[in-house]
């Protein structure tokens, strides 16, 4: 996973024997530091001092074994096998959308274009005569935005990703309820529907419910280009479906060794691999490119108008948006099923999932009230 070993890592492990628990990685190996103060991670996130409350625990195992243990898993679709599930539960997964200038052209592409690869190219060309490369550096909200919204609509391109991604709000969605979230080695899924889509690799930001970041993590928010490009009224439907937010493999919490300056630093990898075609796709995301900073971000979706109780998972967007052809010309970048997705970034090691179909992964079946039964059951649900 290429996990520092400077950082303090926390995460979540599904325990055959006893279901879901809070874990710390230290020196290489998990240790369960599920308690009564601290039963689920949202909880420990709340913590003043996490590393104290991440002391001690039961050690379960090496990272390799539950690496190893988790592709597995994968590969037999077992729900209720030894695995690292996404370091999340009682959190709402939230998500920013059209956050760099690159990918919002390719939102803008995906309207004009109504969900056809075929057309992309050509509205993309148009946009590129009409404004160039003045959007990647405009601060959204500026006189200077203002003005580049004043040229587009005058040129008929202007659009509601265009909005979102240089106007004075953000695009702020809900990616998934608590507990919907894959984790490491799982299979992220595609609804049948689609037939053109990619990954979005993004950092993940794990916020407490006092609005206080407390770590970060990686990221991968699936997306369904042609579902959304027909209408962004589809948004749920190209986001929200099962399988389809995979988030791992820890969080890192921010500390000394690691603070929001390096989150903001961060180059995220990636790597789309399918061993059966031989076909490989990389490419990256910048955060140092992104238009909107994360603390911006955290304060639109949460504040005195929105509260999350238990926190919530931010997805900050991604710079990535594939443009190069897979299958024929023109048609531009697609999944297929059996494609591995491999998302790395320094710091916080890597994310790995296979792709699927939605109705194909393991149908997700565990939700919050099979969490406080296991918890009540387990006698963690006592209170401080």
């Amino acid at each position: 996973m290429d996990l520092p070993e400077d950082g303090l890592f926390v995460g979540r492990v599904w325990r055959p024997d006893l279901g879901p628990s809070v874990v710390v990685l230290r020196a290489g190996r998990l240790f369960d530091v599920t308690a009564p103060r601290h039963p689920t991670l949202s909880a420990l996130l709340e913590q003043d001092d996490i590393p104290a409350a991440c002391a001690g625990g039961e050690d379960i195992g090496s990272l390799a074994e539950w690496e190893a243990a988790s592709l597995a898993a994968a590969r037999a679709r077992d729900g209720r096998a030894m695995r690292l599930l996404a370091p999340c539960d009682l959190q709402p997964v939230k998500a920013c959308g059209v956050t760099f200038a690159r990918s919002m052209i390719e939102r803008v592409i995906e309207e004009r274009a109504g969900g056809d690869p075929a057309r992309a190219e050509a509205v993309r060309s148009r946009i590129a005569e009409a404004v160039g490369t003045r959007l990647r550096d405009l601060r959204p909200g500026s006189p200077e935005a203002a003005e580049v919204k004043r040229v587009l609509l005058a040129e008929g391109l202007w659009s509601q990703y265009l909005e979102v991604g240089i106007g004075p709000d953000a695009e702020v969605f809900t990616k998934g309820p608590p507990l919907s979230a894959v984790g490491y080695g799982a299979e992220v899924g595609l609804h049948p529907v689609s037939r053109w889509n990619n990954p979005e690799p993004e950092v993940v930001l794990a916020v407490d419910s006092q609005g206080r970041v407390r770590g970060a993590t990686l990221g991968n928010d699936v997306n369904l280009r042609d579902v959304e490009g027909r209408s962004a009224l589809l948004l749920g439907k190209a986001k929200d479906n099962n399988a389809s937010a995979a988030i791992g493999p820890f969080v890192r919490i921010l500390d000394g060794s690691f603070g929001l300056d390096d989150v903001r630093a961060l180059e995220l990898e990636l790597v789309v691999e399918n061993d059966a075609e031989g076909y490989r796709m990389e490419g990256r995301s910048s955060m140092r490119e992104i238009s909107r900073d994360p603390l911006d971000l955290v304060a639109q979706a949460m504040g005195r108008h929105h509260q999350y109780p238990d926190g919530m998972m931010l997805f900050l967007g991604t710079l990535f948006a594939p443009v190069e052809d897979r299958d024929a010309k023109g048609q531009g970048f697609t999944h297929h099923l059996g494609d591995r997705v491999t998302i790395r970034a320094p710091g916080l090691g890597a994310l790995v999932n296979s792709v699927a179909l939605s109705t194909q992964a393991p149908p997700w079946t565990f939700g919050l009230g099979a969490l406080m039964q296991n918890l009540a059951e387990r006698g963690l649900l006592r209170g401080t």
